[in-house]
C-alpha cells in the first residue's frame, strides 16, 4: 500500500501563505497514514521541479521516527528533538532546514513536491548534509513512498 501524505491543503491545490517566503515561511504539517511496521525512518523531500535553474530544493530531513504527524514549524536546526526528532540538511537556498515557496515573481504556478520515503533503517549523514549525499544513502532502503503536490504563485 502506498504511503498517504496529506496537508492542510489538498494534493493540487495551493499551499497557505503562512507556509511561504511571503509568510511565516514555516513548513507545514505533514500527516502520513498506512507506515509498515518494519518501518525505522522517514525522510522528507521538498522540491520545485518548475524553478528557472532546474529543480529546487526546498526541505531535506531524515532520521524520523515512523510518526503520522510531522508538526508545523519545525525548528531551523541541523538536529531537531522537539517537537519530533529529525536531522535536517541543506536546502538550496544554503540554509538548514524548511524554505518555503518563493518562486519569481510572475514566473506563473510553481508545484512543490513533498516527498516521503519509508526506510528500512536510518541513515549516519552528519546535519547540513547535502540532497545528493542523502539520496546516496536511502539507495536500497526505501520501503515505501507517498507525495503531495502543492501549487504556488508570487504575482
Amino acid at each position: 500500500m502506498k504511503l498517504e501524505v496529506s496537508s492542510v491543503f489538498h494534493d493540487g491545490s495551493y499551499i497557505p501563505k503562512k507556509f511561504t517566503c511571503e509568510g511565516a515561511d514555516i513548513n507545514p504539517p505533514l500527516y502520513l497514514a498506512h507506515i509498515p511496521s518494519d518501518a525505522k525512518s522517514i525522510v522528507i523531500i521538498v522540491d520545485d521541479p518548475d524553478a528557472p535553474i532546474g529543480t529546487f530544493t526546498h526541505w531535506i530531513a531524515w532520521n524520523i521516527p515512523p510518526v503520522e504527524e510531522i508538526p508545523e514549524g519545525i525548528p531551523k536546526e541541523g538536529r531537531v528533538s522537539e517537537p519530533v526528532n529529525m536531522i535536517q540538511g541543506r536546502n538550496d537556498f544554503g540554509r538548514i532546514g524548511y524554505g518555503g515557496p518563493c518562486p519569481p515573481r510572475g514566473h506563473g504556478v510553481h508545484h512543490y513536491h513533498f516527498k516521503v520515503y519509508v526506510l528500512d533503517t536510518t541513515l549516519n549523514l552528519p546535519p547540513g548534509a547535502s540532497r545528493k549525499e542523502l539520496e546516496k544513502g536511502m539507495k536500497g532502503h526505501i520501503i515505501q513512498w507517498g507525495e503531495l503536490i502543492g501549487l504556488y504563485e508570487r504575482r
